[in-house]
């Protein structure tokens, strides 16, 4: 409905426009209306004769400026007329009402179709400009125009006639920018801007419907590069970027099935990635490919399981705690001697002033934290293992070269040389057999023997660092001996037993009170029972060389199990007791200082490999 005072000024202006052009109209009205009051006289009519005169155009025109523009021309007369409708009924519908109100300016009935009817032409000049008819929009507002400006929805339409005299330049500067590889940026300066206005007043505009199709698939081909390039995160965002240009999701779709695609496939390839690296012992590697997987799919379950197997292996390698490793020996039909892993853990090193048998050289007592897991000799190295090196290599014992070595001379009941004693003998210089543990070897000759495993097998095999010994004889217990505080029970290990017998009868004075195992001198590698790791020969039987050079004290010892080594020392470490060792040098914590090129009946190999 117009409204009651602005709408009707308007409205009045053309009304009285109308009345100044076709007088007829007015000259009827007064007719009716004296015909309502009945006849007149003459005098009457001549009375009111030069009143109709004045009315019709006599008046001054200062009469009539303050409210009134003077139309250009007849309303309804003619083309191009401000009145003027390109439909014959909208346009006759327009001229009744307008007439009526001329005649009745109070008509509500007329003054509610008028709005009405100036609804329906601004609808159908909406039409025209989704059509793309920006003149046959301007002749049917231009109408609006003249007979009510205030008319609702005129000044959008008005706009929207705006921007579409303004389409042709926006679809230049889109092609412009798309050409320019500006889709999304700059801001208002990018296609995606003068598209967007294009289609604000041409919502059917077919050409920019195609940019928008070219601009969204130039978005996906980035997307789609940025995926191949690994850049999963660019290319969701630009794949995000497509998703807005247009409604039709079908090309979207299909290249997010794509980037998902290469996602899991290099998801699968980082994977493998890895595992080989962890299979090759090549651990850095593989961090910097987690560090990759982690960029592209977050700390999920399969990363979070990758990174324990990685971590696992970098303790442990390829294997479990307690699992027994044999290495197949290239050049032989044979394997390296059986080891078991242990595992990564951490313990106190030495003993305390309060344990029973110590020595000065056990201390201080301090903690030892073995963060890599590590495999140690299941039992000492045999008389038939060491033999495979020695054939392979050629090699000369130190006890060859200089032609001799100590053994056990059971007549006097000591340790005594003689001539042409070998690792091919045993502790009373008579042939060894094949599972007994070498021995007359010095600490050279068991580097040796290591070396050529690692260099049969391609894994790191070395002699044990001394807190890897103590470590794995411990097991975990904190007491004097693996087994406990006092003499064992069951025959454990070969010890020097009160109850142990040699050949001619002798005894030992000062061995374990009621223990006999049943031997003198070594038994055969593995004769009895392992500790909780699951190794045999730890404390008795023969004891063993290991990597780390001689110090009198664990001032300033490693703390992460690693060899203590002085580069040139002499003397070296021997761990274990042996078969006729006293009882305190069965003790987990007990160390004998040995020159390096010490070799005879007491001293024998085991040996331990890096995982």
């Amino acid at each position: 409905m117009f409204s009651t005072v602005l709408n009707l000024n308007f409205l009045h202006k053309a009304l009285i426009a109308l009345l100044l052009l076709n007088p007829v109209l007015l000259i009827a009205q007064e007719d009716r209306a004296g015909a309502d009051e009945g006849l007149n006289s003459d005098s009457e009519i001549a009375e009111k004769e030069p009143r109709r005169v004045k009315r019709l155009g006599d008046s001054s025109t200062a009469d009539w400026e303050i409210d009134l523009s003077m139309p250009a021309g007849p309303v309804g007369q003619g083309q191009g007329s401000d009145y003027d409708l390109p439909d014959a009924e909208q346009n006759a519908r327009l001229q009744s009402l307008l007439s009526s109100l001329a005649t009745t300016p109070g008509n509500q009935e007329a003054m509610a179709s008028l709005d009405k009817l100036l609804s329906e032409i601004l609808e159908q000049a909406g039409e025209q400009a989704r059509l793309g008819q920006p003149d046959e929009m301007q002749q049917l507002l231009s109408v609006v125009r003249s007979v009510n400006p205030q008319q609702a929805g005129l000044a959008e339409a008005s706009r929207k006639l705006q921007g579409l005299r303004n389409v042709d330049d926006w679809l230049v500067a889109a092609s412009q920018a798309m050409e320019a590889d500006k889709i999304i940026d700059p801001v208002n300066g990018n296609a995606m801007h003068f598209l967007e206005q294009v289609l604000a007043v041409d919502p059917e505009n077919q050409f920019a419907h195609a940019s928008l199709l070219r601009a969204q698939r130039i978005l996906i081909e980035r997307a789609l590069k940025a995926a191949q390039e690994l850049d999963f995160e660019l290319a969701e965002e630009w794949l995000y970027e497509a998703s807005i240009v247009r409604q039709p999701q079908d090309l979207v779709i299909e290249a997010s099935q794509q980037i998902d695609g290469y996602q899991l496939r290099q998801i699968d390839t980082f994977e493998q990635d890895i595992l080989s690296a962890i299979e090759a012992g090549n651990y850095d590697a593989a961090e910097f490919v987690m560090i990759d997987l982690i960029a592209l799919i977050g700390n999920d379950q399969r990363v979070q399981t990758l990174r324990t197997r990685l971590n696992y292996a970098k303790r442990y390698g390829l294997y479990s705690p307690g699992e027994i490793i044999q290495d197949a020996l290239k050049d032989e039909q044979d394997t390296a001697p059986a080891v078991v892993v242990i595992k990564a853990g951490s313990f106190l090193m030495g003993s305390t002033d309060r344990e029973s048998g110590r020595s000065e050289n056990e201390g201080p007592q301090h903690r030892v934290t073995l963060r890599r897991g590590f495999a140690l000799g299941l039992h000492e190295v045999t008389v038939g293992q060491f033999r495979l090196f020695t054939k392979s290599k050629r090699h000369r014992t130190q006890a060859e070269t200089v032609g001799s070595s100590k053994v056990y001379d059971e007549k006097s009941g000591r340790i005594t040389d003689r001539q042409g004693v070998s690792w091919k003998h045993d502790y009373e210089g008579r042939p060894a057999r094949d599972n007994d543990p070498v021995i007359h070897v010095d600490w050279y000759d068991a580097q040796a023997y290591a070396d050529w495993l690692t260099e049969q097998t391609g894994f790191q095999y070395r002699l044990p660092t001394e807190a890897e010994y103590e470590y794995a004889i411990r097991a975990g217990s904190m007491t004097r001996y693996w087994w406990g505080d006092g003499s064992p029970g069951d025959p454990l290990e070969n010890l020097t037993g009160t109850e142990d017998e040699s050949a001619s009868g002798r005894h030992w004075t000062a061995g374990f009170r009621r223990y006999e195992d049943g031997y003198w001198g070594p038994a055969p590698a593995a004769s009895f029972v392992p500790n909780s790791l699951g190794i045999f020969d730890l404390a008795g039987n023969v004891s063993e060389w290991v990597e780390d050079c001689w110090h009198p004290t664990y001032s300033q010892a490693p703390l992460d199990g690693s060899a203590w080594v002085n580069p040139g020392c002499e003397r070296r470490v021997v761990r274990g007791g042996y078969w006729a060792s006293s009882k305190d040098q069965a003790r987990s914590a007990a160390r004998i200082s040995a020159g390096a090129g010490l070799h005879g009946p007491r001293v024998g190999i085991r040996i331990a490999r890096d995982l």
